[in-house]
């Protein structure tokens, strides 16, 4: 299918490494291992366990508004950061970190006093408290529930402020490699299969393999698991020859059509309505979830700036980009001043 004529997305740099201070200006791109945006702040999460919040700021009044260091933390231990999930309508970040949960006040990352959660591999947040606004002046602050998944269990858990409360853990014998919550449902992905997840019933069954190639694969097929609606799923699997995307309910049935890939993505994201899968080669490819057809193709960038791109990551409540749209549009002119007679009150 041809792409539309209006593209939904354009690429443009926010942080570069001679941002960063006390960092190299060949800093590789593996040593960021994860990030997150809210409003004017990114944070990201460095190999070396550092975590740093960027802030959108213009120091001079003739250049265009740039991302800076505002404020950087080290989680204990100077593990890598595996991955932020922003609390907005708590004011709260989570860090999974060297298999454990820390807490941090937004957005200025100041550590919050509740014990971190040991021996996790893979953290859930319920997607539809994560849609949550930040809290209003009068509104009510509701509790975010999330899943800490350890190598068998699966632990429930409830944050609210300081207070952080354990609610229950279900048994899971297979594991999980990677999971994500919508409500009382959890789809999770094993070794080799997606399951879906009863939280309210501890019950469980299996969807569909994560490949389904007969051959062996001369790559890692890594599951990828999005939070399409309340009780829809979107999983990926590889037949052998391609990969192909299914739209399935929290019941085990599919719905919508199937989307497809040529080669099996190494990232994945979802910004209503569209699916963007970043592909081994570099390109990127956003399809339509309402019609499945492509939207878009970002080609690959040169050979030398393959290795730049890592991950896609969507930010459920925006964030500021810098534009010289308007900027370019205003400048100095001299104005003539006219002394006037004085105003007499």
């Amino acid at each position: 299918m041809r792409p539309i004529e209006v593209p939904p997305y354009q690429l443009q740099t926010l942080i570069s490494t001679s941002d960063i201070p006390g960092h190299s200006t060949c800093l590789p791109t593996q040593q960021i291992r994860c990030a997150q945006a809210l409003g004017s702040e990114i944070y990201v999460g460095f190999a070396n366990g550092e975590l740093i919040r960027f802030a959108l700021q213009a120091d001079d009044p003739n250049k265009l508004e740039s991302y800076m260091v505002l404020s950087r933390q080290t989680v204990p231990n100077d593990k890598s950061i595996d991955d932020i999930v922003l609390l907005p309508s708590l004011q709260r970040a989570l860090v999974l970190s060297d298999s454990q949960i820390h807490f941090y006040t937004l957005p200025s990352l100041v550590p919050v006093n509740i014990k971190p959660i040991r021996h996790i591999t893979v953290l859930a947040v319920d997607q539809q408290h994560l849609q949550r606004p930040p809290p209003s002046n009068n509104g009510p602050v509701e509790p975010v529930h999330f899943c800490a998944i350890k190598r068998n269990a699966i632990g429930m858990y409830s944050i609210r402020g300081d207070r952080l409360l354990f609610m229950k853990e279900i048994p899971l014998p297979a594991g999980a490699t990677l999971a994500k919550r919508s409500g009382f449902t959890l789809c999770v992905a094993n070794k080799s299969e997606y399951q879906m997840i009863d939280l309210e019933n501890a019950s469980a069954f299996d969807v569909i393999p994560i490949s389904q190639a007969m051959d062996p694969v001369p790559f890692i097929v890594n599951p990828f698991i999005t939070v399409i609606d309340r009780s829809e799923f979107l999983m990926l699997s590889y037949t052998g020859a391609s990969t192909m995307g299914l739209f399935i309910t929290s019941n085990g049935d599919p719905v919508r059509g199937t989307l497809e890939w040529g080669q099996h993505p190494i990232s994945l994201s979802f910004d209503y309505p569209y699916i963007t899968a970043l592909l081994p080669n570099g390109t990127i490819e956003a399809h339509s979830v309402e019609n499945q057809t492509i939207a878009q193709v970002i080609s690959a960038p040169s050979n030398a700036d393959l290795d730049e791109r890592k991950k896609l990551i969507a930010s459920l409540h925006g964030y500021l980009v810098p534009s010289t749209e308007r900027s370019s549009k205003m400048r100095m002119v001299p104005v003539s001043l006219l002394r006037g007679q004085p105003i007499v009150q």
